[in-house]
């Protein structure tokens, strides 16, 4: 199985707890997708390899540190767009690749309809990012597309999860580490997040309907 890391910082439970509130407004939720992405991201890039880096301050020259990995991140539309932003606020260097899959409300399965890989892989780390993580399985497709690609460092994070979803991506991918928020109770019998905060995509851009 995946390593599974929950943040338990203060500020993170904080604005969980506001990211949940039907009272949250489309201009406070997103304020709040990004204020945890950045703070998962943090958490999540523990292992980026650093270099040397000398720099000049404005007394004396001064030994530091710069990134020394290509950083790739993956945003699955839509509701990954606002979480991508964020943390490329954090490494603005980073490719941004984008890939579209929803759930066959069917079928539950997943179901591409946009894949904006192409040429050769030249990253050495990427982080797929969704706020919902409930059945795994567009996560799971989602990371069987970038290691067909060629990528072989992967990490997810998300903000909240249901069990299944963690059991289903770990069981797919045991070498993908899984970065969230919260871990909710269960899915429900149209397979949303319980107790969850809704669909992140309609909450963040303002679209849901009665």
């Amino acid at each position: 199985m995946s390593q599974l890391y929950l943040s338990h910082h203060p500020l993170v439970l904080h604005r969980l707890a506001i990211l949940r509130d039907t009272a949250t407004p489309p201009l406070l939720f997103r304020r709040m997708v990004r204020d945890i992405a950045q703070m998962l991201f943090l958490e999540a890039a523990q292992d980026l390899k650093v270099e040397p880096h000398t720099v000049t301050t404005p007394l004396a020259p001064c030994e530091g540190k710069r990134l020394a990995e290509r950083i790739g991140l993956v945003p699955i539309l839509r509701a990954g767009l606002g979480m991508a932003e964020a943390i490329l606020e954090l490494v603005p260097e980073a490719q941004v690749w984008h890939l579209g899959l929803y759930r066959d409300h069917r079928t539950m399965k997943p179901i591409t309809y946009y894949n904006k890989l192409s040429g050769q892989a030249g990253l050495d780390v990427c982080y797929v990012v969704d706020p919902m993580l409930a059945t795994g399985g567009s996560a799971s497709a989602a990371i069987t597309l970038l290691k067909d690609w060629g990528l072989k460092r992967i990490r997810f994070v998300g903000l909240i999860a249901a069990p299944e979803g963690v059991e289903a991506l770990g069981a797919a991918h045991p070498d993908v580490t899984i970065h969230l928020a919260a871990l909710d109770s269960h899915l429900n019998e149209n397979c949303f997040i319980v107790p969850g905060l809704g669909d992140a995509g309609d909450r963040q851009f303002g679209t849901e309907t009665e």
